[in-house]
């Protein structure tokens, strides 16, 4: 099982490239940079937290898991 803050780090990593990319999108959607900040900014927040409950939902689930 991993620490609360191993889940932490490694949802806060994965949303810097996520929303990198979500920028990206917005932008070329858009064409406008200040839009592509706001969906970026908005959602880097609300996916960290929806990633933390999820990996510690999966945490607790032994399905697929080794027993090494």
């Amino acid at each position: 099982m991993e620490s609360k803050w191993r889940s932490i780090t490694k949802a806060v990593s994965w949303r810097v490239v996520g929303t990198i990319d979500t920028m990206i999108l917005s932008y070329f959607f858009t064409g406008r940079i200040d839009v592509a900040l706001a969906i970026g900014g908005t959602e880097v927040i609300t996916k960290v937290v929806i990633f933390y409950f999820h990996e510690r939902l999966w945490s607790k689930i032994n399905w697929g898991k080794n027993d090494n």
